[in-house]
């Protein structure tokens, strides 16, 4: 009798479990046909390393967040990144990748509601109104569909994603 009543709630809970998977998994599906690519806000100087050394570019975050945050909506790549990067002093990329692009490379992509990056909390104007890409690993160049540069003014500020519009 024990027995049973026990196999009956492990069905229970994979069921659960299974039902879960399948509401994020067409949560992601919907944001995936949405916007086709993933963008990732990347300092200069970190990627050129990673690119140089062959190696996966991990954030300085990545240990804290536990994935590599990215932006869907290419509409939201400045308020993004005037939010989170504003006082990070040097040369920035934008990395145009797509969530087949970076699953080749054996990184599962996760649309999520928004997270802190470090300890940064994200509450920026529209923040909640969409989902956002999580790199669940590092991006391997190979991933990389295309390296766009970003303009900033003397204060800091991001002004500019170069090629932004001309992607489709």
């Amino acid at each position: 009798m024990h027995q049973t009543y026990l196999k009956s709630w492990c069905f229970v809970f994979v069921l659960l479990a299974v039902a879960a998977q399948s509401s994020v998994s067409a949560e992601n599906i919907s944001a995936a046909k949405k916007y086709p690519f993933v963008f990732h806000l990347v300092q200069a100087q970190l990627w050129d390393e990673a690119v140089d050394s062959n190696s996966t570019y991990f954030p300085p975050t990545y240990q804290k967040d536990g994935f590599t945050h990215g932006t869907a909506n290419p509409d939201k790549l400045l308020t993004v990144a005037n939010h989170f990067y504003q006082g990070t002093k040097g040369n920035w990329y934008c990395l145009r990748m797509t969530t087949e692009s970076l699953q080749a490379t054996a990184v599962k992509v996760i649309f999520e509601s928004t997270a802190p990056v470090g300890d940064h909390q994200p509450d920026f104007e529209g923040s909640d109104d969409e989902l956002y890409p999580h790199i669940m690993g590092g991006i391997s160049p190979e991933a990389v569909l295309e390296v766009l540069s970003v303009e900033r003014n003397q204060s800091g500020e991001f002004l500019l994603i170069n090629g932004l519009g001309q992607l489709e």
